[in-house]
Parts: structure tokens; C-alpha cells; sequence
């Protein structure tokens, strides 16, 4: 098992958070990318989430977030291997110039063979969000989310999450603040480590100078209103957005505000953002 501390593999970072609260800060395809990730502060096991952000060239980079399955044996053990096997997937992907698209695609497939490989009953979310140039695309696979805000909070891309809940929102059933409090809102249809995996790919959406990425585990989705999310990140420096985000999340957590969802867990999260002026840097 990793140690708490961010783990790099020829510019690979991959954040454990085992027991201690993981953070990096680091430049990466042209623009800032702050990751974070920590367990639910009121348990003893470990974190069951893993994040990474994984260099793709020069010009483009991968942006992870996966969340062990809870109440399946070894979370921490599916997400873990996920995040790995993706990783060197696309390390063997960009050997050999594939486009990136293809890599993600080959990469998710393997990393839901070496869940399943564990034989463990263990199963992992995943959501990644690729930035190519000046373009960001979704992968979807669980309840994890992505978000891309404008700076004045435009929201230009959210996944769905893949539940009853992401589903009845996207359909207009429920609005974001009904689902956030609904009785099904654990529940998930989707995860890696099963026969029936699907990807949700998204379609890509330009960046503006500015824009905000966020990809972020249901620790932060299922204690934070979408508005105040967007609201937190849009603007000001990456390190102060997570950390006030992160906060917000926590008190919910304690359940100490009145009337908000509380609903403790694990919580990591990537925040990346293209500079005022936005570099497209060629391979």
C-alpha cells in the first residue's frame, strides 16, 4: 500500500489519502491543477477514494477521481488499482502517440478488468476529465462528478451522475437541491469491477481563459449545493477555492448548520484552471 503522501511516477501523481489528508499543487497542460483527497473524518477506516493527475504530453493531462464502492469489500483496494491501471495504461498510450480519446477508453476498459481481476466483490466510480489543447471531455462511471464553470458561473459541462437520483434530475423529475436530499441519493448503477461497466463519454467543451475544472467524489457533491459549489470555485486562487469548498463540506458533515444535507464520507477533489491568457503548448 502507498504511503499518505502524493506518489510520482515519472510525473504520474497519484493521491492515496489513506489516513492523512493528501494535497498537491502543480503545473500541468498549460495551465494549475490543485488535487486533494481525505477520509470522512468521524471513521477509522481508510479512504476509499484515489485521485490522480496524469501528464499527457506537454500539451494535454488526465484528471481523476475515483471512490471505492462503500459497504463492498475493499474500497480502497478497487479505486487504488483503477487509478493505477489507468495511469499505466496511458503511460504505454503515449509511448506510442495514440490519441488520447483512444487511450482513455482502452485505459477505463483495463482498469475495469483489474477490478474485476481482484475477484473481491470490490467496485470502484470513476470520472475523469481530459484536457486536450483548449478542450475538456468527460468519462463517466458512477457518482462522481465533473464540473466546467465559467468565471462568472456559467456552468458549460456537468456529468450525471449514474443513479436514480443524476437520472431524475437530468429528466426534470428533481431539481439538484430535491436530489440532494432524497432517500435514494447513495445509491449507484455503475462502477467499475462489474461485466455491465459502460463509459459515459461526454462531448468536449472549449475552455475560456479562466474557466474552472472540478472533479470531485460525492463527498463534496452530497454536502454542497450545486450554486454554492460553482460559487466557491468560479473564481479566486485554486488553492483558496478548494480549500473553502472543502470547509463548507465539512461543516455539512458535522451536521451542525440546520436544514442541509450532512452526509459524511470521504471527499477528494481537482480543481484545474487555464491562466488569463491560456497557453496552447504544441508536443
Amino acid at each position: 500500500m502507498m504511503d499518505d503522501e502524493a506518489t510520482e511516477q515519472t510525473d504520474i501523481l497519484v493521491l492515496n489519502g489513506a489516513f492523512e489528508l493528501d494535497q498537491i499543487e502543480v503545473d500541468v497542460a498549460g495551465g494549475s491543477a490543485v488535487a486533494l483527497s481525505q477520509r470522512d473524518p468521524g471513521k477509522q477506516s481508510e479512504n476509499e477514494d484515489t485521485v490522480a493527475v496524469i501528464p499527457y504530453g506537454p500539451g494535454a493531462a488526465v484528471l481523476v477521481v475515483a471512490d471505492g464502492a462503500g459497504g463492498l469489500p475493499a474500497g480502497k483496494r478497487a479505486s487504488l488499482t483503477a487509478v493505477t491501471t489507468l495511469a499505466a495504461s496511458l503511460q504505454t498510450a503515449m509511448d506510442k502517440t495514440m490519441l488520447l480519446r483512444t487511450a482513455i477508453l482502452n485505459g477505463i476498459e483495463a482498469a475495469n478488468e483489474a477490478v474485476l481481476a481482484l475477484a473481491n466483490g470490490s467496485a470502484s466510480t470513476m470520472t475523469v476529465i481530459t484536457i486536450e489543447g483548449l478542450v475538456a471531455r468527460s468519462y463517466q462511471i458512477g457518482d462522481s462528478e465533473a464540473l466546467v464553470v465559467g468565471q462568472r458561473g456559467l456552468i458549460k459541462l456537468q456529468t450525471t451522475a449514474h443513479s436514480p437520483t443524476g437520472f431524475a434530475v437530468e429528466a426534470g423529475f428533481l431539481d439538484e437541491r430535491e436530489a440532494l436530499h432524497h432517500e435514494d441519493r447513495h445509491l449507484v448503477s455503475n462502477f467499475l469491477g462489474t461485466s455491465d461497466m459502460r463509459i459515459d463519454v461526454g462531448a468536449g467543451v472549449e475552455l475560456r481563459p479562466r474557466d474552472t475544472v472540478l472533479v470531485a467524489s460525492d463527498g463534496l457533491t452530497d454536502n454542497v449545493h450545486l450554486d454554492e459549489i460553482v460559487e466557491q470555485v468560479r473564481t479566486g486562487g485554486l488553492v483558496e477555492s478548494a480549500a473553502a469548498v472543502v470547509k463548507l463540506a465539512e461543516e455539512r458533515m458535522s451536521g451542525v448548520v440546520s436544514g442541509q444535507p450532512s452526509k459524511p464520507d470521504d471527499l477528494s477533489l481537482i480543481l484545474f484552471r487555464k491562466p488569463g491568457r491560456a497557453r496552447i503548448i504544441d508536443g
